[in-house]
């Protein structure tokens, strides 16, 4: 009931999400000079402008199937779970992982074999949406092989590292009754946070190689503009994000010591170094504004509830169904199926709120970037940049919802808006 409700609410927005209107096209220089005649809407427009109706057209197709994706995805979780719960596939991983020795080793081997097992069986969609798309979009440059590859690393380290975390809370479900979900939370927060502290050093270079950036003018710009922000960086990284993607990025990871600030090779060279110090500024922002431990926090407090709500749920499923689905407790392996399926809807439910979290850190981080860098025509070109794959100009509601970063539009019209604030005559 659920998703049929979040399908009708999707069809809603997408039929509201009308694009804002579009002026003609104007000249072509958009990084026209800010005064007291400077129209912030105008200057936004013929950022807009410069998209093409056919690119417009395809990055608004890339970016709204996006949307059905993820009901899709939530769809192909169910299935999962029905083929592990109510076709008997979870009996036999438990027949399997019953000719361990010890009960840990059993309920670790029912993890880990559930973990791959579902792998394999959403691989055709995985496939689709990591893989095919992206090709049909133009935006990765990988082989299948390399694709593959890559996916194959992604699945060790969930079939490792996701077992013992989910031994962890399995094992706390068990000892804890009813305040398991609480206990569960903790666990799982704390799984979080040490993938986060690790993942600069041990996780991202399995992927992609990281060096640090040669010396120049970019690199010297992004650490005079570090330290006058207060940002202790010593070092900024360069990783080799085309051999996966055309995408242009940047971002700030790690906790603590492992904390640094990186930029893919495709901002570098697709850049200039303008725009590459505009989204170096956004990237302290994140620093300075201490978004990575808040968005742990919000991270925590969604988890908690997510968990809290899902406990009722997953006891009253198996009050049910339990004795067909070889379910006895919450604390019991074989409902692993079950709890990931509920999970994955919970998290679906929740995407606007996360989207929204996410949206204000990001917003709060591009004004903290054009103070910083007080680049905003370099700026509103990498906005429109990163239009190759995000949706110019959606609706309103459309933003709310659907956004995890503050839209095309919006992004241009706060650098315009800044740029005519900034250059205005002081008030009387």
């Amino acid at each position: 009931m659920a998703v049929l409700y979040k399908l009708l609410l999707l069809i809603v927005v997408l039929s509201l999400a009308a694009p804002r209107a579009q002026a003609a096209p104007l000249a072509d220089t958009v990084a026209a000079h800010a005064g007291p005649a400077f129209d912030v809407e105008a200057a936004t427009q013929r950022y807009l402008n410069t998209l093409t109706p056919a690119q417009k057209a395809k990055s608004d197709a890339y970016f709204e199937g996006g949307y059905w994706l993820q009901l899709w995805n939530v769809l192909y979780a169910l299935g999962v779970a029905a083929v592990f719960l109510q076709f008997g596939l979870g009996r036999k991983v438990q027949a399997l992982a019953g000719r361990l020795p010890r009960p840990t080793l059993r309920r670790l081997g029912y993890i880990g074999l559930y973990l791959l097992l579902a792998w394999v069986l959403s691989f055709p969609l995985s496939v689709y949406e990591d893989y095919v798309r992206e090709h049909q979009y133009g935006l990765s440059n990988q082989t299948f092989g390399e694709w593959l590859g890559d996916a194959l690393k992604n699945l060790g380290l969930l079939v490792v590292f996701g077992s013992l975390l989910l031994l962890a809370v399995y094992a706390a479900l068990r000892r804890t009754g009813r305040r398991g979900w609480a206990w569960a939370t903790g666990i799982v927060v704390v799984g979080i946070v040490v993938t986060v502290a690790i993942s600069p050093v041990f996780i991202s270079p399995l992927f992609n190689n990281y060096t640090s950036l040669p010396a120049g003018p970019v690199r010297e710009g992004i650490l005079r503009m570090a330290r006058a922000n207060g940002v202790p960086a010593d070092n900024v990284y360069l990783f080799d994000a085309s051999r996966q993607s055309k995408r242009i990025s940047a971002n700030v990871s790690g906790l603590g010591s492992t904390i640094r600030v990186s930029l893919n090779d495709n901002l570098l060279n697709r850049c200039t170094p303008a725009e590459v110090q505009a989204v170096l500024g956004h990237e302290l922002g994140h620093y300075v504004l201490n978004h990575i431990p808040k968005m742990l926090v919000f991270f925590g407090v969604l988890i908690g509830l997510g968990f809290w709500a899902i406990d009722g749920v997953f006891h009253y499923l198996v009050a049910r169904q339990g004795a067909r689905w070889g379910i006895e407790s919450l604390g019991d392996v074989a409902g692993l199926p079950l709890l990931i399926a509920l999970l994955t809807v919970a998290s679906f439910l929740a995407t606007p709120v996360l989207n929204t979290i996410i949206r204000t850190q990001e917003q709060e981080a591009d004004m903290f970037g054009l103070n910083a860098a007080r680049q905003p025509d370099a700026f509103a070109r990498i906005a429109m940049k990163l239009s190759e794959y995000r949706k110019i100009n959606p609706g309103p509601w459309e933003e709310i919802i659907f956004f995890d970063h503050p839209s095309g539009h919006t992004r241009v019209h706060s650098a315009m808006q800044w740029k005519a604030e900034q250059e205005a005559p002081p008030a009387p």
